[in-house]
């Protein structure tokens, strides 16, 4: 996964880029075909907000957080977007039951 880091209006230090790598890990170990992930790290004045944008074969991922506190900002990011990625491959693999189940009527 290729991953870019952008700060705005905040240096990124290396704690930063080493937390939100691990935090993206999560996503990448439910699903393996991410090509590229953005994330904007934007500091105002009384909240913390992060943004990613994460490429995946057919779709693109946009989510947004705003905390008090950046890095609990990440978490909720991390978070959401794991959701949105645990929803898609769920709708790649099917929701209609496995193949060949036969519906007993009462």
């Amino acid at each position: 996964m290729n991953l870019q880091l952008t700060g705005r209006h905040l240096e990124i230090t290396d704690s930063l880029r080493e937390y939100v790598t691990t935090k993206l890990a999560r996503v990448t170990r439910h699903f393996d075909h991410v090509i590229d992930a953005r994330v904007i790290l934007v500091v105002e004045k009384l909240t913390q907000k992060a943004e990613v944008t994460l490429h995946v074969p057919g779709r693109d991922f946009f989510c947004v957080a705003e905390e008090p506190d950046m890095y609990a900002a990440i978490d909720a990011l991390a978070d959401k977007l794991d959701r949105m990625v645990l929803e898609h491959k769920q709708r790649q693999t099917g929701h209609h039951g496995e193949p060949g189940l036969k519906h007993l009527a009462p």
